[in-house]
């Protein structure tokens, strides 16, 4: 028979300490800050303002980099959507989660139009459970999670980037969670949105409605709220016909696909706007100077709607375009107005960072707390280490045959990507291209168009951090495209 079971007096005490601990949390956590993580979708690197963009107006995101801190060298973690969501929720890399392209609605093969010498690995639907995502580890310390917007990290339920029921963001710790695709374009078969003349008004986003609502309530412990918004990913429409005037008569008569790129920027105030009406919200709660507002894109643009200049490539490759993004943040008396920070990050560096913020330990990840380098342009030891990417696919799946093979700079065209890899270590990037096993190799201070490859000039360099790469995703476990 089993031994007959007791409890010690100490363990009557950790009893006791447990069943007070929400006390406990709600003393412990009131000094510590709200955080409000707003991303972007498919936002080019050089689209804002305050990126030096020449005529896109975004007066509400070039304030909050002007009242906080704007990073240079940020990263999405992926080219692509969902890999790059999933693995920012996490703290891990797309290649260890297994998890590197886009949700689909059923499992199984990659399906390309055209003969490719390599097979993707099968496609991931659903972010596992098991996955413990910023939310699950900011409930640990005692904050109230929300989710507003676009989860892209499940497979479609009943409607495009509808929410799964077994795999949505209330599965994976957040207490709040409402879906709505707002005013985007998404919504208009079943909301249709009425032509505006009026300069300066803008059609109403329920979406946008629901954060405010939220940041506006009374909250008796601390907050995450992320606003996961679908601007400025297309289709690229707006309802703003002053807008369109707007830039129709500021875009250069000579710019390739100006009409798109007319429409785009449109689009790009309208998020602005948004923007704007969420810090506004901010501001009526009286919580602002405790908030912590994080901004940030879940990858490159769109090819055939915005420029990427200076940077090669887009969206769906790994040259800078398809990676390097807009990172802003702002925390009152904290982090000072104005300052610049060009230490390399990248989004897996997010969870460690925000559970750091809210004075927690950060679980073991991918990621490093990054939360010293918002305080100024000093390098710490992470500058020199290494970011990775891994995008074991082909895109685009329907148009693969007729897409040019060349990726440029500004090509307003989407190519073909193949599956590929990358490396950053300090000033330099290879990537690694697995149907040919050919390498690149850039020197990002001096070329960062990614225009003179150095791969046959420093071939050590190019072999130290290949090997490095291929270690690296070989201890995570990571997927690769195989011959037929």
């Amino acid at each position: 028979m089993p031994e007959p079971t007791f409890l010690s007096r100490a363990a009557v005490t950790v009893l006791c300490i447990v069943a007070l601990a929400p006390a406990f949390a709600t003393a412990e956590t009131s000094n510590r800050p709200n955080i409000l993580f707003i991303l972007a979708d498919d936002l080019a690197w050089s689209d804002l303002g305050c990126y030096g963009h020449p005529w896109h107006d975004t007066p509400h995101l070039d304030r909050l980099a002007a009242d906080g801190i704007r990073l240079t060298q940020a990263y999405s973690p992926a080219p692509i959507c969902s890999a790059s969501r999933a693995s920012i929720l996490t703290g891990k890399t797309p290649a260890r989660l297994h998890f590197e392209f886009v949700t689909k609605n059923e499992p199984g093969q990659q399906k390309i139009d055209l003969p490719t010498p390599l097979s993707a690995p099968p496609l991931t639907l659903n972010l596992p459970l098991a996955e413990r995502t910023i939310a699950e580890c900011l409930n640990d310390e005692g904050y109230q999670t929300a989710f507003f917007g676009k989860w892209h990290v499940s497979s479609h339920h009943q409607r495009y980037l509808g929410w799964s029921p077994t795999h949505g963001p209330k599965q994976q710790g957040f207490e709040v969670a409402e879906e709505d695709y707002g005013a985007h374009p998404y919504n208009w078969k079943r909301s249709p949105v009425e032509p505006i003349t009026e300069v300066g008004t803008f059609a109403p986003d329920s979406m946008v409605d629901r954060v405010g609502d939220f940041l506006r309530k009374r909250h008796d412990r601390p907050y995450f709220a992320m606003a996961s918004s679908f601007y400025v990913h297309t289709p690229v429409r707006t309802p703003c016909r002053w807008l369109r005037e707007k830039y129709d008569a500021r875009v250069p008569s000579n710019s390739k696909r100006r009409k798109n790129r007319i429409e785009y920027a449109a689009f790009l105030e309208t998020f602005d706007h948004h923007v704007g009406q969420i810090l506004e919200s901010l501001d009526a709660s009286g919580q602002a100077d405790q908030t912590i507002v994080v901004f940030y894109s879940d990858n490159g643009g769109h090819p055939e709607y915005t420029a990427n200049a200076p940077l090669r490539g887009s969206k769906w490759n790994l040259y800078e375009g398809g990676i390097r993004v807009p990172m802003m943040v702002r925390w009152p008396d904290k982090i000072a107005g104005k300052t610049v920070n060009d230490q390399p990050v990248i989004g897996y560096d997010l969870l460690p960072t925000m559970v750091d913020w809210a004075g927690g330990d950060p679980p073991e990840c991918d990621g490093e707390s990054i939360a010293t380098a918002m305080h100024g342009q000093a390098k710490t030891t992470s500058n020199e280490r290494s970011l990775i990417w891994h995008f074991p696919y082909y895109h685009p799946e329907t148009g693969f045959a007729k897409a040019p093979d060349s990726i440029g700079v500004d090509d307003f065209t989407t190519s073909r990507t193949r599956p590929q890899s990358a490396i950053r270590r300090g000033r330099y990037k290879l990537l690694h291209f697995a149907e040919d096993d050919r390498v690149e190799l850039y020197d990002l201070d001096t070329d960062i168009g990614e225009q003179h490859d150095l791969s046959s000039e420093q071939p050590d360099l190019a072999a130290k951090l290949r090997q490095e790469l291929k270690d690296t995703l070989t201890r995570q476990n990571a997927r690769f495209a195989t011959a037929h």
